[in-house]
């Protein structure tokens, strides 16, 4: 079983719609796919028509491994399963803070489904908090998406710059830019540039498109109701390219 997260420290850049398009795509690849839906907010969720997660009491890893699986949902999409998000989510941080190995206990709890699935997809709340510390070392792999603009570039170095600190593996971080409009300069410019002080930069350019902004209305995958639009396309490559990284084959 693999360990994908969708993670970035800025809001907007694409992050949940990558979870569900990539969660869709894997699935579509012959993977039994696991999304993992962390942000309270449960956008992915909602992308794929399920209610809330149900409450169900965190008082150490068992508790919340039992918690978690008690909540997997199939999805419309058979090989897709999904376990909601819920707005207790937001005391996750409290209740591994009071944990012994307080940053690694979400790598044990998701071992729990090692024997169901291929692949867990986690979509991530953004910042940098104690559970973004437990994903970080639960995570074969984190994908970050990068809009070509300042402001993302910044969060990306801000990221890099953490794992260098804590000394964690940077090549777990692959970045790949979202939402590019090949028409800005500035996004050309950047799209150019940026790769060269990354090297694990993925090549893959998921294009802004309002087919995905559209994904809120008919809550599906846009591989699922527009499968030949460019973004469509941009994610099943974007896939294809995931599955190729050493780290991830079988």
């Amino acid at each position: 079983m693999k360990i994908i997260s969708s993670y970035s420290i800025k809001g907007g850049v694409g992050k949940t719609a990558l979870s569900v398009n990539l969660a869709y795509a894997l699935r579509e690849a012959g993977r039994r796919t696991l999304l993992l839906d962390l942000d309270p907010q449960g956008a992915a969720s909602f992308y794929f028509r399920l209610e809330s997660a149900k409450k169900f009491k965190m008082r150490d890893a068992n508790s919340m491994a039992e918690g978690l699986r008690k909540n997997i949902r199939e999805s419309d999409f058979p090989g897709l399963d999904v376990i909601p998000s819920n707005l207790e989510y937001r005391r996750l941080d409290i209740l591994l803070d009071g944990m012994t190995k307080r940053r690694k206990q979400l790598r044990s709890i998701l071992e729990e489904f090692k024997p169901d699935y291929d692949v867990i997809l986690m979509d991530c709340p953004p910042n940098i908090t104690l559970l973004s510390e437990n994903v970080f070392r639960a995570s074969d792999v984190i994908l970050v998406p990068v809009i070509p603009t300042v402001l993302s570039r910044r969060t990306l170095e801000q990221l890099t710059g953490f794992f260098t600190d804590e000394e964690l593996p940077g090549d777990m971080l692959r970045p790949f830019f979202s939402m590019a409009q090949k028409r800005s300069k500035m996004h050309r410019e950047i799209m150019a540039d940026l790769p060269t002080a990354h090297p694990g930069f993925l090549k893959t350019v998921i294009p802004f498109s309002a087919d995905v902004e559209k994904m809120g209305l008919h809550r599906m995958p846009l591989p699922a109701y527009s499968p030949t639009c460019a973004a469509a396309v941009a994610y099943r490559a974007l896939c294809a390219e995931i599955l190729s990284q050493p780290s991830l084959r079988p």
